[in-house]
């Protein structure tokens, strides 16, 4: 493995190592990064077993329906309905889409 070295260290207030910043580039080619636009190996495997694109992400995410409801302003169980719906509506995926950090096209039905 290459050792990462173009990087700063932004110490905290006790002055102890609290930040890192390392340039975009090398970013992006760490594992497990996730960028803008792609959508996750796991995520995409979850959806071939058969589970619903939201509850896919949402899973990678490690959120439950009841963050992600609460972010859209609605109720966990109004969550869990439009995450079985086979064909929710478009408006309501780019909420949820919002709702998760993601684009529309991530969750490409």
């Amino acid at each position: 493995m290459n050792a990462l070295t173009n990087y700063q260290t932004i110490l905290g207030a006790n002055g102890k190592p609290e930040f890192v910043v390392i340039p975009y580039a090398d970013f992006v080619k760490l594992p497990g990064t996730f960028r803008p636009g792609m959508i996750p190996h796991a995520v995409v495997g979850a959806a071939v077993d058969g589970k619903p694109m939201l509850q896919a992400w949402r899973e990678y995410l490690m959120l439950t329906q009841e963050d992600i409801a609460k972010r859209m302003g609605i109720t966990q169980a109004g969550y869990a309905q439009i995450e079985a719906a086979k064909r929710p509506r478009k408006t309501t995926l780019q909420k949820a889409a919002d709702a998760l950090g993601i684009t529309l096209e991530q969750l490409a039905y």
